[in-house]
């Protein structure tokens, strides 16, 4: 008997078979979508493709076929429980841009099914929209399904749209585990596909129709196919298997979560969750990561973030307590690695960004319990505050089901009402910060709009001017046929040596001379449909389309350059001076500093920042040249060429090469030797999110002024603390022992103060129904300050109640503290309320402790001489 297909050989005999139907077969995107502010990952097979079916962009091939990489969160709480929930999953799909339909793709449909795959055809079975007799019809006459397979369902099952726009008829195949029987009827298989006896498949959209805002159904001119299978559920039919957990692939990493915490697959419903939640997010982290997401708050990164949390949660209900997520990561890597290299080319740095982050979640998880027992200890009745657990989830990395499991076990119960309410305020949030753009608004929706269908020819590697033509002018409302003096606008032209922002370096600035007008270019960029904008102010004259020269500023631009380079020798220089795991994490290079963001999972010290500028500096004092040349890719990579391993590089690509030991693939501009960088200075050196560092740094002009400000700066300290600028440690060391010393004298006599004030408030305690009361009113005390003395007070009275207030200039501030056995009995948050509702204003605490204020000061002694009262 033949051994079925594991994962890797399905997803590439599906490649392979398009290939031979002509379709050219692409990567799997990066999970992280580009130029898309609608989605924070990519969550659909067909979802990179969009600005292809939309005509936003050219595709590179009318038929296209992939495998890609999807994330989906939406059901997290269903993983590990059911038998077909991932967070990270693959979805197969073929595409046609305007090429062919239905005539060619059901029969290719079929023929994979049954002839690659042979697939009984006994068990496989097809939907169609109920009007669509076309793609019955081929179904029937094209196929050997027979006609008694095939269902026409309605349009909830087989109509495929989004509210208007382009939409369409779809056509599903489904596979019947051998439990269903014949099916005969639509009613028979609408039953059967319930009880989840039969399964779709593969889903075949024939986008042909445009709706309108009036419901009516336009056939578009040229129909489009997109269709979607998922590779895991295809697995487990081939394999036989059941549980998308127990697929080749996924199971041997399983297999090594067993292995890591000790525990055995199949004998414990709940430990079985535990094992396949811990299976599928160490995944979905490591494909995360390796398409440069990092934990964070926000965004992308808190889904990360969420997943590995999540997962270490996991392995704590599973009785670990120490690190463990890293050592999973090499299976991973291992089994998705024939598919996506980049996972095993970056096996170390994905480790370390998950032991980092686990690490920080224990710490958390520990510091957070604390908290979370004095939320406990303030909660009444037997119900636990929503924002309560919300602060947890949010400030504390609280998973909410960890939440609700210690407070169960305390006999409460969670307000999940007003959880939601916190956590929708927060996708709101999040969903602002989405729509942000580098262009805001009206300008964004305009550049993006504009378009000549022109290819841009860039010779700004060579020429600082050149001519070309004006071929479109734009305003705010859009295309125009001429711009007046003064006004500001766009312009795109076709051949000028501007160079557009990209690859963190900014874009270029300059003139645009035309026959009669001046246009002064203000800045470049490349809009989403890859046209190259100016950004421009009409200086003189009318501005019309035609022949113009433009003419960049040079020395703007050779500072740039400077930046550009040395921004490369950095790279080069942390790996050098940190180790190999060093990537970048994102670049900015403008004119007057250069900005680097790498990965590493310490503050630099200040020897390894030395060792970084002086490796720098080293490259520049040498003057090597600095090269450039186009080659293939794999080239590329046999030069050892660096490049960001969540970029996607076309086929050819230009290397840079800066001396011997610097080569990157790079589009931007440089110096041609490595003397003309000047000097390298490093300016600052922080941490920007968990493992991620950022170097600020100057060349050149720009390094030279900063250290002669640093100079300067030294010599008006010295002035200051008269003693030359050498002697400034030995100086400040001696000053800062002296204040050592002076402090130690204050506290002492703070102390002693402090110790005469509870003397003489003790002296003044009185006694209200056999309870000891010490209250009173002092001046200038800092509510921290109010609270240590009123604490010295209770630890005299040792049964009691202490209260006092502090008169400050337009306040005053109150502290109320109860001894614990009378705590049950007076309520110190309860008693301060109404102490400081006297002087204007209020607060509440503890039973035992509580603070509050007023805004009238002159109200103290009244509201102190409540308390008696009171009790």
């Amino acid at each position: 008997m033949n051994q079925p297909m594991t994962m890797n050989e399905l997803r590439q005999s599906f490649l392979d078979f398009f290939s031979k139907k002509d379709h050219l077969v692409m990567e799997s995107f990066p999970l992280v979508p580009k130029n898309d502010k609608s989605l924070l990952l990519v969550s659909a097979g067909m979802a990179p493709l969009k600005p292809y079916f939309t005509g936003q962009l050219t595709p590179p091939s009318p038929r296209v076929a992939t495998c890609q990489k999807c994330i989906r969160t939406v059901d997290i709480e269903n993983v590990g429980k059911t038998s077909r929930h991932l967070t990270f999953f693959e979805m197969l799909g073929n595409f046609s841009f305007g090429n062919y339909f239905k005539k060619e793709i059901i029969p290719w449909a079929w023929e994979y099914m049954t002839q690659v795959l042979k697939l009984p055809k006994d068990q496989l079975y097809a939907t169609v929209y109920e009007d669509d007799d076309e793609a019955f019809e081929i179904w029937a006459t094209e196929t050997d399904i027979g006609e008694d397979r095939i269902f026409r369902l309605g349009k909830a099952d087989n109509f495929w749209e989004i509210g208007v726009g382009p939409c369409g008829p779809c056509s599903e195949i489904h596979y019947d585990y051998g439990h269903a029987g014949p099916l005969t009827t639509r009613e028979e298989f609408e039953e059967a596909s319930e009880k989840d006896l039969t399964v779709e498949v593969w889903n075949l959209v024939f986008t042909q129709f445009n709706r309108d805002e009036e419901g009516i159904y336009h056939p578009l001119p040229n129909p489009n196919i997109d269709t979607g299978m998922g590779l895991e559920r295809l697995a487990t039919i081939l394999q036989g298997v059941k549980n998308v957990f127990e697929i080749d692939t996924i199971r041997k990493i399983l297999q090594q979560v067993e292995d890591v915490l000790g525990v055995t697959y199949g004998k414990e419903p709940l430990a079985d969750v535990s094992l396949r939640i811990i299976t599928d997010h160490v995944k979905s982290a490591a494909m995360l990561i390796s398409d440069g997401v990092l934990p964070s708050n926000e965004g992308r990164g808190y889904i990360l973030r969420r997943l590995l949390r999540r997962a270490a949660r996991h392995g704590r209900v599973l009785g670990q307590r120490e690190p463990f997520l890293a050592s999973i990561l090499p299976t991973v890597c291992q089994e998705y690695g024939v598919a996506y290299p980049l996972l095993l080319e970056n096996q170390e740095y994905l480790m370390k960004i998950v032991a980092l982050e686990e690490e920080k979640f224990n710490a958390t998880l520990d510091g957070g319990m604390s908290v979370l027992q004095g939320m406990l200890e303030e909660t009444k009745g037997s119900v636990f505050s929503g924002e309560f657990a919300f602060k947890l989830y949010d400030t504390y990395g609280f998973p909410l089901e960890l939440t609700k499991e210690l407070i169960e076990e305390k006999g409460l119960s969670l307000d999940e009402a007003e959880f939601t309410q916190r956590m929708n305020e927060q996708k709101k949030r999040a969903r602002a910060a989405r729509g942000e753009s580098n262009y805001l608004g009206q300008e964004a929706h305009i550049i993006n709009t504009l378009k000549t269908g022109h290819p841009y020819e860039f010779t700004g590697y060579d020429l600082g001017q050149d001519q070309g033509e004006l071929l479109l002018l734009a305003n705010e409302e859009g295309p125009v046929e001429q711009l007046e003096e003064g006004a500001l606008g766009y312009a795109i032209l076709s051949r000028a040596p501007f160079y557009a922002e990209m690859g963190g370096q900014v874009g270029d600035v300059g003139e645009i001379h035309g026959a009669h007008f001046c246009l002064k270019v203000l800045d470049t960029r490349k809009n989403t449909l890859g046209e190259v904008v100016n950004r421009i102010e009409v200086v003189q004259g009318t501005a019309v389309p035609g022949p113009v020269e433009s003419s960049l500023v040079a020395e703007r631009r050779l500072s740039i350059a400077r930046n550009h380079t040395a921004t490369h020798l950095l790279h080069r220089a942390l790996k050098k001076v940190l180790g190999d795991h060093v990537q970048q994490a994102g670049s900015l290079v403008e004119a007057d500093k250069l900005r680097f963001d790498f990965n590493h999972f310490s503050p630099l010290t200040v020897e390894e920042l030395q060792a970084v500028e002086d490796e720098v500096n080293g490259q520049i004092l040498a003057a090597q040249p600095v090269t450039t040349k186009v080659m293939s890719l794999e080239e590329a990579k046999a030069c050892g060429a660096m490049a960001l391993f969540e970029a996607k590089y076309g086929e050819n690509v230009r290397v840079v090469c800066a001396g011997e030991e610097s080569v990157e693939l790079c589009g931007g501009t440089h110096v041609k030797n490595t003397g003309e960088i000047g000097s390298f200075l490093i300016v600052s050196e922080t941490g920007i999110a968990a493992g991620i560092r950022r170097i600020e740094a100057l060349t050149g002009r720009q390094s030279l002024l900063q250290c002669r400000r640093e100079k300067q700066w030294l010599e008006e300290a010295a002035q200051l603390l008269k003693t030359a600028p050498k002697e400034l440690t030995r100086r400040i060391r001696q000053m800062q022992s002296d204040l050592k010393e002076g402090e130690k004298e204050r506290a002492a006599l703070r102390s002693a103060h402090a110790q005469d004030e509870v003397s003489d408030l003790m002296a003044r305690m009185e006694t209200v129904h056999d309870v000891p009361v010490v209250r009173g009113v002092l001046a200038g005390k800092s509510p921290q300050e109010l609270r240590d003395l009123t604490e010295k007070v209770l630890d005299r009275l040792d049964h009691g109640v202490c209260l006092l207030a502090s008169r400050l200039p337009d306040k005053v501030a109150f502290c109320i503290m109860v001894s614990k056995d009378l705590a049950g009995t007076v309520h110190a948050g309860k008693l301060i309320g109404q102490v400081a509702k006297v002087a204007g204003g209020g607060g509440g605490g503890r039973p035992d402790m509580a603070q509050a204020g007023g805004k009238n000061p002159e109200k103290a002694q009244e509201a102190v001489d409540l308390l008696p009262t009171l009790l």
